[in-house]
């Protein structure tokens, strides 16, 4: 109770402010213990002064002003106070704050009614509630060194009634402006101050509200412009269009001005502005951080054209292109002793298993579990260029797939060499010449998912694989235009695009390489907003019938149009529009589908809000369903496939499927940012609870994605607690989720539960190659890999891995005629989002340099004062050195200083000259 009295006693101009601890006690008793306990002798002596100044203010002696206010002055700033209560000059003046402003009134304009104004501006922090202090201050002494020395706390308070004022001005108060140039200057006054005393955090929010952050750039100093940028970059996710561009321009803009060229590259990726991007790396004077950023560049996937004539043209290209990427990672292989191949057994460790095998199914090989298998095979041993099943002799093992089982089997020895384009296409070439037209198709995708992330100046996918898109075979086809997808994902190459259009409108394609064709186009162009592949596929959209549309690869053509805008936001506005003409029911799906890719990692809380409403809807038999979705344009079709063919004609339309691609649009706007995921997980338990099959189908696949290479406890155990659901496809789903949170982490626990789920479904056959698939992906490249989109201590986004992730999300939306089906193929996407999870040293050669780091979980260090520590509970290792989800490293060394503050990847370090 005490201290809201104590609150009440200072603020109302109370007479007795020195009784404020004795509330409780009686009157008489107050009155004796006032008399006893008077102000100590120094208290009085100040009081009796401060009032002696008042009284000289109010009489009319106007020589005696300018004294007084001066030792007023010197009062009210040499009094220290604790935190918590008002300071004793400022206390004994509460009761003279009206006779201060009567006098400040009355005194002629000049300097001392200045001084007036400062003084009573500061009374009014405590005494006032109407932004007096503001007032008062502007008709004071404005300038900064006046504004500080009446200490932080007042600056503090000033800044906060600016913002206030500001925000509250509206069009009449304030039509030509003034007041809010007023307001501006006054914050200019403010800021340089805030700098000083290490309050860039106020600063920043303070120009911000007052809508100038341009003005930021001139205060910054070499001390604080680290934290300045951190603090920017970290309130990007909560401000709305299109403050959070001008956020990341203005630390862009900073970072540029101290010659901080990897930062600045980092947000220039994080703007998506290839000029940006161009000017930067050209502008930069430092060969060696030239390097740097081109694997900084090489990292993101993102390809900047050099002009031959420099003379380091061959290097920078040669990083940029990823060609080093092969040998580095097995050299990291090497250092952490697990080149040896590992066969599927090893990970299904199917000896501990304690089922008794059925009476004659001993020896009984399923052609579904040699395909799973197959995949597992491909998982466990990425980029390590050997394993025991396929390269010893191959068609040994080809031969016990079924037709299209060959396919997947075969382009799994290019997930083996994957990366590296010079050995690998030589052992895949023999395949070429197979009789089996699967065989083919399978070699002919395995050379694309070699070239996957790496260019060579060569081109050798685009050799070997042109000829087949146009194929009289549409088996042929598949291959090659899945594998031109991948080897080129993110390039934006024309040649390439021209290459595959034509497939669009041959008539020999059917569905299922129309759909491919598409996604294939997307990947190459994500990002990019290429018209010509947007229209072609928008055109082809047009011409499909009605029957087309209902097919399941159908959704790949809205999805090839929406990677294209993959992250741009608003770009896409204007195809979105263009899709209203689709007939009814895939129209929904077609606009939500490219609406969720353009707004994907953003976090952008309104569009969530517009899903969720989508995901409301519960599509009954009833008449009206038509008109209600016509007002609303964001909706989706995935899984509605197999309810339609169930219902009668006359029923109205069902936009169900279009529900699920709004519950995985979820999950891919909110993957970007922390606090959206984590709200995320509830949405997704109660969609889970309360809605159709169809949206139930989807939660799995959006917990994955917010989780990526991430096996958090709680989406861990609700996805094995969904991967026994009666239904039979979120059980699908589910499985899968598991082995896409855990994709690369060999997570202990995760094993077990698949290993537990796959006696559980041992009869099912669905189930069980499900949980053999997520088997592999929990050991993809033996641990040594992950597929999570984001990069760069968790700060950028590569669109080429969202691309393929979304690839084989979209597929399991319709998971039993496409990965269960005949096109388990699609499962290759996620060879565009296969990164090892490494950091390499280098020195200034690029020849690899082992030195000491720590390794540690990362610590949010945004606004913190002084030096804080970025890592917590930290392991020294030497590089090369593995870095799991969340965590950071940092050298622990003198010796040597990096060239790029995030230790991440590819790292060149400087010899440090003081050490």
């Amino acid at each position: 109770m005490a201290p809201k009295a104590e609150d009440a006693a200072i603020a109302g101009p109370s007479k007795e402010p020195e009784t404020k601890k004795n509330k409780k006690l009686t009157k008489e008793e107050l009155e004796k213990k006032k008399e006893e306990d008077e102000l100590s002798e120094e208290d009085k002596q100040l009081k009796e002064e401060l009032e002696l100044c008042v009284t000289r203010l109010s009489e009319s002696q106007a020589d005696l002003w300018g004294n007084a206010l001066t030792s007023l002055t010197s009062l009210i700033r040499a009094s220290t106070t604790s935190m918590t209560s008002v300071p004793k000059p400022l206390k004994f003046m509460i009761p003279h704050f009206d006779a201060m402003k009567a006098a400040f009134e009355k005194m002629p304009a000049g300097a001392v009614k200045k001084q007036c104004g400062d003084v009573v501006s500061v009374l009014a922090m405590t005494m006032s509630e109407e932004r007096e202090c503001l007032k008062y201050k502007l008709m004071g002494n404005g300038s900064t060194e006046e504004i500080e020395l009446w200490g932080h706390e007042y600056v503090r308070h000033l800044a906060g009634e600016v913002v206030n004022e500001y925000n509250a001005l509206t069009e009449e108060d304030d039509s030509n402006g003034a007041i809010k140039a007023q307001m501006v200057e006054m914050a200019k006054n403010i800021i340089p101050s805030q700098m000083k005393h290490h309050a860039e955090a106020e600063a920043c929010d303070l120009l911000m509200e007052v809508e100038q952050l341009g003005l930021l750039e001139q205060y910054v100093d070499e001390s604080a412009y680290n934290r300045v940028c951190l603090y920017l970059v970290s309130c990007v996710p909560y401000v709305p269009d299109p403050e959070n561009t001008n956020l990341l321009t203005t630390a862009l803009n900073i970072f540029r001005k101290f010659k901080q060229f990897p930062q600045a590259l980092r947000l220039a990726l994080q703007l998506n502005d290839k000029a940006i991007v161009e000017e930067l790396f050209n502008s930069c004077p430092d060969p060696i951080v030239q390097k740097q950023l081109a694997f900084m560049l090489g990292r993101h996937q993102f390809y900047l054209e050099l002009p031959e004539e420099r003379e380091d043209y061959d290097d920078l290209t040669e990083i940029m292109s990823n060609s080093h990427l092969n040998n580095h990672f097995l050299n990291l292989a090497r250092e952490l002793d697990i080149m040896e191949a590992k066969t599927p057994d090893d990970v299904y460790k199917s000896h501990l298993d304690n089922v008794r095998p059925a009476f004659g199914s001993g020896a009984v090989d399923s052609a579904r579990q040699n395909l799973a298998s197959s995949f597992v095979n491909g998982f466990i041993n990425t980029g390590f260029g050997q394993d025991k099943l396929l390269m010893e002799d191959g068609n040994k093992w080809l031969y016990k797939n079924k037709e299209h089982g060959m396919l997947s089997a075969t382009a799994s020895i290019g997930l083996v060499l994957l990366w590296d384009v010079d050995g690998g296409l030589t052992q895949i070439d023999k395949y070429l010449y197979s009789p089996e037209d699967w065989i083919k198709s399978g070699a002919l995708l395995a050379c694309g998912i070699v070239n996957t992330g790496v260019r060579n100046e060569c081109d050798p996918a685009l050799a070997l694989l042109s000829d087949y898109v146009l194929h009289s075979s549409n088996v042929m086809r598949l291959g090659a235009i899945f594998g031109l997808g991948l080897a080129y994902a993110g390039s934006n190459r024309q040649d390439v695009i021209q290459l595959l259009l034509p497939v669009f409108a041959d008539s020999k394609s059917n569905m299922e390489v129309v759909g491919v064709t598409a996604l294939a186009t997307g990947l190459i162009s994500v990002g990019s907003c290429n018209g010509e592949v947007t229209s072609t596929i928008l055109q082809t959209l047009m011409e499909k019938s009605e029957a087309d549309m209902k097919d399941s690869y159908a959704k790949y053509l809205p999805l090839g149009i929406g990677l294209c805008y993959l992250g741009k936001q608003d770009a896409a506005e204007a195809t979105i529009a263009a899709l209203e003409v689709i007939p009814e029911p895939f129209r929904q799906i077609a606009v939500t589908l490219v609406e969720i890719c353009a707004y994907a990692g953003t976090g952008n809380v309104l569009k969530i809000q517009q899903l969720l409403h989508i995901c409301s809807d519960h599509y009954e038999q009833d008449k009206e369903v038509p008109d209600k979705a016509k007002d609303k344009k964001k909706d989706d079709k995935k899984e509605g496939e197999k309810e339609k063919e169930e219902k009668k004609d006359d029923t109205p339309l069902d936009l169900s499927g279009q529900q699920a691609v709004a519950v995985l649009g979820l999950g891919l706007i909110s993957m970007g940012e922390d606090i959206g995921s984590e709200m995320l997980i509830r949405t997704l338990s109660h969609l889970m609870r309360y809605c159709e099959p169809v949206i139930r189908r989807a939660v799995p696949l959006a917990l994955a994605l917010i989780s990526v290479s991430n096996p958090q406890l709680p989406i861990l155990d609700t996805l094995s607690k969904f991967s026994h659901d009666t239904d039979a496809e979120v059980a699908h789903n589910a499985i899968f989720g598991l082995g896409l949170i855990g994709a690369g982490t060999n997570n202990a626990r995760l094993a077990a539960i698949l290993r537990q789920l796959a006696q559980y479904h041992a009869k099912d056959q669905n189930n069980l190659f499900m949980v053999r698939i997520a088997q592999g992906l929990v050991h993809l490249g033996k641990g040594t890999l992950t597929l999570n989109p984001f990069h760069s201590d968790r700060q950028l986004m590569s669109p080429v891995a969202v691309a393929g992730l979304l690839s084989v999300l979209v597929a399991l939306l319709d998971v039993k005629t496409t990965i269960l089906g005949k096109s388990h193929y699609l499962l290759y996407g996620l060879a565009t989002a296969m990164q090892p999870r490494m950091l390499v040293t280098f020195d200034e050669e690029l020849r690899a340099l082992p030195v000491s780091v720590r390794v540690g979980q990362a610590v949010d260090v945004v606004g913190q004062a002084g030096k804080p520590k970025t890592i917590t509970g930290f392991q020294t290792h030497t590089t090369p050195v593995l870095l799991a989800h969340g965590e950071r490293a940092e050298l622990a060394t003198e010796e040597y200083i990096p060239v790029t503050s995030i230790m991440e990847g590819f790292v060149i370090l400087k010899k440090n000259p003081d050490f």
